[in-house]
């Protein structure tokens, strides 16, 4: 090779590697400059073009009482936003009707003018954006307004408006059965339901759906193809056991008394006695501003001692094992007996000597109630504990609700078991029970000694259909003999006869239940903190009529501050405002006679006065027979030889059923109410705009339609 040669391809192999080298410069200064100088352009371009599949949430099911009305529903709550960037969008159609879009929406934002709608409009359009937010928080009422504005009434592709569909949850009733219902607590991953709503969560949230989204710019997505998203299935809806008038009046009637006593909190369960069915259940607690809200789930989730409310246990556990029947004597003394050096006594005197046991119960004897079962069962304590747990009261009842607090009963093999446990559980202490617990037992002995689960929630719906159903469930067919469920219904009604509950004895119906009243432990600073800081819990736990019980009901009234703390005068009242209100609504119970108004050879009359009705019944020479002598208004109950006056409920704060009345006397009892009438047509009333039984404040109006001729009396055979 010669030195030319070898001096030309040297030279090639140089430019190459030059050239090698100033591409390789031009890659580096490049980058160099993208880096520095186009890095956030092109960022901004990339995230424009970022595809995501976001969820789409199902709408999460409703909440219904008993009769199907909403106690919480997912309301749809909408984001709007515009492409100003459609292909239909046009200049001309933009320029046409900017200025009149303009003026309607400053008319959704108080704080923007038209003029400055105008150029924010304009400014998103030049930007050519695809996803300006109109407006957040847009009810449906409102969105079928926004859909009529200039530009937008072209429709959904044509006027550029994006409906982004969200969902909130709303209590129609506000605060009212708050904790049954439940509500959503947290936020984001810590997003927890309490209540039903946390119990039945799988059942209502339903399965989510799923949507591709394109970022427009910074955190704002639109949809990409909203004909192709996956749609969800939405939630089940459930039907509650709850009876939301009966909710409300109970609200009502226990808010008043925790008002007038001061007290720190309170709880109310009614139950339906055949079906465990809880119609309502209230918990109230006072707020940090003194106002008192469902802020605890104090029937579930407060187990503490009960006190006498939980003496009908030791009762039925002795009268099962047949160690005692009702006219055992048991001695008192002068109402004070040792245990181990320490002292239990009655609240009240009672007389020296002794009372048999159905006396002790009925007269809430400590002393009694102790001795009795110390005396039966100190050479076997266990065997009085094994009784208890026949009840079914140290086994947790597993609520279709959560927060229900484990009952405990302690056993002899306790490391906590002393000389004092056995004539202390046998009045109450050292157990813990919470209210659900209670009623539940009161209830079997309603039911004739079945005991059943209390349930609240019947049935669960798909489009309205019923796709499962919660029946009753029976926990115990028989707590206790037959023979025994009767002597603890005498004891029981005999309480409101001639015992502790005397207060609420109705004329109108029978009432069987027992008063509790119980000191609080204070952790470990014991019962009494000197006489200004002792607490006490008031209670009261039966059922009703006793003839026929339908209902069980417990009140509990924790840390009354006003002088009185009995539960005879802090919760027993409640429990019969309640039962009244209970009774008038129950025209089965109301009535138990069938009124034969066509067949029968007796003249028939409508409801009135008590007196009237005699007179002119005995006018006619009839046989008159009276429920209730004392009663002033009455009903006609025709039999085949004698006119019956039954009692006519004319609670003062509820409304009374006028059907059939001459308007003199409907006038009478409702103006007495302090109720307007208005009143349509002559005759007699057919019809009332006030349901009876309902709750009426003075000054309410009611509406009578009236029809027919005016007759006092009608005669029909």
């Amino acid at each position: 090779m010669t030195q030319d040669v070898r001096k030309g391809i040297l030279t090639k192999v140089y430019l190459v590697y030059l050239g090698v080298l100033l591409f390789g410069l031009a890659i580096l200064g490049r980058a160099f400059y993208i880096q520095n100088f186009e890095k956030k352009e092109l960022l901004d371009m990339a995230k424009k073009q970022e595809m995501k599949v976001f969820t789409i949430e199902a709408i999460r099911g409703n909440i219904l009482s008993d009769d199907g009305t909403l106690l919480a529903v997912s309301v749809p709550i909408f984001e709007l936003h515009m492409d100003l960037n459609a292909d239909s969008l046009t200049d001309e159609v933009f320029k046409t009707g900017v200025d009149s879009l303009a003026i309607c929406l400053a008319g959704l934002s108080p704080d923007k003018s038209p003029v400055q709608v105008k150029e924010k409009l304009w400014e998103a359009r030049r930007n050519q954006e695809r996803y300006f937010l109109i407006k957040r928080d847009v009810t449906y009422p409102e969105l079928k307004k926004i859909r009529r504005f200039p530009i937008f009434r072209r429709g959904k592709y044509k006027g550029g408006l994006i409906v982004i569909p969200q969902w909130e949850r709303e209590l129609p009733y506000k605060s009212l059965a708050r904790r049954i219902i439940g509500y959503e607590k947290g936020e984001g991953d810590n997003k927890v339901y309490v209540g039903l709503e946390g119990k039945f969560t799988k059942k209502l949230e339903g399965i989510s759906g799923s949507r591709m989204m394109r970022r427009v710019g910074g955190s704002n997505w639109m949809p990409v193809d909203i004909e192709s998203q996956i749609e969800p299935q939405n939630g089940l809806d459930i039907v509650t056991t709850i009876d939301i008038e009966l909710q409300d009046m109970a609200e009502a009637s226990l808010r008043r008394e925790l008002i007038a006593d001061s007290a720190d909190h309170g709880c109310l369960v009614v139950m339906e006695v055949k079906t465990g069915y809880v119609k309502a259940m209230v918990n109230l607690g006072r707020t940090k501003k003194g106002s008192y809200e469902e802020v605890f789930n104090y029937a579930i989730g407060e187990a503490n001692e009960p006190g006498s409310t939980f003496k009908l246990a030791s009762f039925l556990v002795a009268l099962d094992d047949g160690k005692v029947e009702l006219n055992t004597p048991i001695q008192i003394g002068n109402g004070t007996v040792y245990f181990s050096g320490h002292k239990i006594e009655d609240s009240h005197h009672m007389g020296a000597g002794s009372l048999t046991a159905q006396q002790v119960f009925e007269k809430s004897s400590n002393v009694g109630t102790a001795k009795m079962i110390y005396n039966i069962y100190s050479s076997q304590p266990q065997t009085f504990i094994d009784g208890l747990y026949r009840l079914g009261l140290n086994r947790p009842l597993n609520l279709q609700i959560d927060g229900e607090r484990s009952p405990y009963i302690k056993n002899t093999k306790s490391k906590y078991w002393s000389d004092l446990s056995l004539p202390w559980i046998a009045y109450g202490y050292e157990v813990s029970l919470a209210p659900i617990h209670l009623i539940t037992l009161y209830n079997a002995i309603a039911n004739n000694g079945k005991m059943v689960k209390p349930l609240f929630v019947k049935e669960i719906l798909k489009n309205g259909d019923v796709v499962q159903k919660f029946n009753p469930v029976v926990l115990n067919p028989q707590v206790v003999s037959p023979s025994t469920v009767e002597k603890a219904r005498i004891m029981m009604e005999g309480v409101v006869l001639r015992g502790t509950g005397t207060a609420i004895n109705s004329p109108l119906y029978r009432i069987a239940g027992k008063t509790g009243t119980a000191q609080l432990a204070q952790n470990n600073r014991g019962y009494n903190q000197g006489t200004r800081n002792v607490k006490y819990k008031g209670s009261f736990v039966g059922f009703f009529p006793v003839n026929d019980p339908r209902f069980t009901m417990m009140v509990v009234i924790v840390d009354p501050r006003k002088g009185k703390y009995y539960g005879a005068s802090v919760a027993a009242p409640v429990f019969r405002e309640i039962s009244d209100r209970l009774y008038a609504m129950q025209e089965d119970i109301l009535f138990p006679f069938k009124k034969d108004t066509v067949n029968s050879l007796m003249p028939f009359a409508h409801a009135g006065m008590q007196s009237d009705l005699q007179e002119v019944y005995n006018a006619l020479g009839y046989g008159v027979s009276k429920v209730n002598v004392r009663a002033e208004w009455t009903q006609v109950i025709p039999t085949e030889n004698k006119i019956v006056l039954y009692p006519e409920a004319v609670s003062r704060n509820l409304m009374p059923d006028v059907s059939g009345m001459g308007i003199r006397d409907a006038l009478f009892i409702l103006e007495q109410k302090g109720l307007n009438v208005v009143v349509n047509g002559r005759g007699s009333v057919v019809n009332q705009s006030v349901k009876p039984g309902t709750l009426v404040n003075k000054g309410m109006t009611v509406v009578l339609d009236l029809q027919g001729p005016v007759t006092k009396a009608k005669t029909q055979t």
